[in-house]
């Protein structure tokens, strides 16, 4: 058991650990940025050490302060949480060079699945389907041209190290091959440091669709079913829900399968998730592997009835898992509420809470950090909360999160929300009857 977990991480996502730590009997450190010592996760974890300015590179993206805030606190595990360094195998490997427990995979595990190009030929090897395209890196303009022709249009090109859409662009012909090769290498390196490029098929009329896998030390491995996230704005995912209502019986086994033979190859240990694409006919192609919690877990522990946090810990233990895959009992349904302007091209909105109710009752779950009072800041991710909303079936759970984004206010100068979006999303009729694709958002408009 671990005496004391540091969470090197923010926001809700902090306190959702702090939360399963109580539980278990375990002391938390959390560290922020000078801009978030008034947030909830530095009031409800046993200690807090300030790591450094509002900058993440200056503070959640600084390994040495985070080192050394666990090292005066004494703690033996820390938990990544999801995005600044939770895929970073440097991070990984630091970690246990100085005998602290990194809650999560190897940094051996992470550098196979973090690189996409090497990810893919990993899956090849493996067995499990791939989307067509080119073996390895462009090494130039003119060899991205030849490898379209051989691909055929449309392409995508994306960012070998890519998350979030960042260096990513689709090429629907030869025309536009330069101007799209020649951004997606600069927003590459711009982004992630790394400006590799490498060329997909592009799948028309897709299904964002991943299955959620935990590992243990021991070579066990299960799958805990799908998570549809076509609804997308950019490639950021805007709502995540569970069971897939593009999903078959027979593709469901077949997808879990995969996503068992995928995590299996590289011998994973700690939860993680397996993302496919999933054409119309319902052929899927493995896309990538995420190796730490997801955002849109949430969603995955409220249709089975598990803590997928307390999982992460008792892997990191040592504990074995049971090796049984779980299936969706319940419909559950997850919106993002973002401080972004839905009306003004989703433009982030930060400033102060002056008013705020949260929704609640039956079927109804928030994960959150803000409080009225609370001052949203502008360094961060703009996701503020996420609403679940969850039922015995889909029509139910949409319903209840109609109810739920209805009840909820968050008001204050200068601060827009997602929730008019959500609130127009949950009526629209396409969504309701879960005719959608991954082109959703390109033909919605605000009303």
């Amino acid at each position: 058991m671990f005496k004391k977990i540091l969470i090197a991480n923010r926001g809700e996502i902090a306190l959702r650990v702090i939360r399963t730590c109580r539980e278990m009997g375990i002391k938390t450190v959390a560290v922020y940025s000078t801009a978030d010592k008034e947030s909830l996760h530095v009031r409800f974890a046993d200690e807090a050490v300030c790591i450094g300015k509002p900058s993440s590179v200056d503070s959640y993206l600084n390994i040495p302060h985070i080192m050394a805030a666990a090292e005066i606190t004494n703690s033996d595990a820390i938990h990544p949480g999801y995005g600044f360094l939770a895929e970073n195998a440097k991070f990984a490997q630091i970690c246990n060079d100085h005998g602290v427990k990194f809650i999560g995979p190897t940094a051996e595990m992470i550098n196979m699945m973090g690189d996409k190009v090497t990810a893919k030929e990993t899956m090849i090897k493996a067995g499990v389907p791939v989307v067509p395209g080119v073996e390895g890196l462009l090494e130039s303009l003119e060899h991205a041209i030849q490898s379209a022709k051989v691909v055929g249009y449309p392409v995508i090109l994306k960012a070998t190290a890519g998350g979030g859409g960042k260096g990513m662009r689709v090429v629907w012909k030869e025309s536009e091959m330069e101007k799209n090769y020649t951004t997606a290498k600069m927003e590459a390196a711009a982004s992630f440091k790394n400006d590799g490029i490498y060329m997909e098929k592009f799948v028309e009329e897709p299904h964002h669709i991943e299955i959620q896998v935990a590992g243990d030390q021991f070579g066990t491995v299960c799958h805990m079913s799908e998570r549809d996230c076509s609804i997308q704005r950019r490639h950021q995912k805007l709502v995540e829900e569970s069971p897939s209502p593009f999903m078959t019986p027979e593709l469901r086994e077949a997808m879990g399968a995969a996503a068992i033979k995928a995590a299996s190859s590289i011998n994973y240990e700690g939860v993680g998730t397996i993302e496919f694409l999933v054409d119309k006919h319902r052929n899927f192609y493995f896309m990538e592997m995420n190796t730490r919690i997801q955002v849109e877990h949430c969603v995955t522990e409220e249709v089975i009835s598990f803590d997928l946090i307390k999982e992460q810990i008792k892997i990191a233990m040592g504990e074995k898992i049971s090796g049984k895959n779980y299936f969706p009992i319940m419909h559950a349904i997850e919106c993002r509420i973002n401080a972004e302007d839905p009306y003004n091209d989703f433009r982030p909105s930060p400033g102060t809470i002056k008013t705020l109710n949260t929704p609640g009752g039956h079927g109804v779950r928030v994960d959150s950090h803000v409080y009225s009072g609370y001052t949203i800041p502008p360094y961060y991710d703009s996701m503020i909360a996420k609403l679940i909303a969850v039922a015995r079936t889909r029509e139910e759970a949409i319903d209840t999160m109609y109810r739920a984004l209805s009840e909820y206010i968050i008001e204050g100068p200068g601060i827009k929300t997602t929730i008019p979006f959500h609130l127009q999303l949950m009526q629209d009729e396409n969504f309701r009857k879960g005719e959608f694709t991954t082109k959703f958002m390109e033909s919605f408009k605000m009303k």
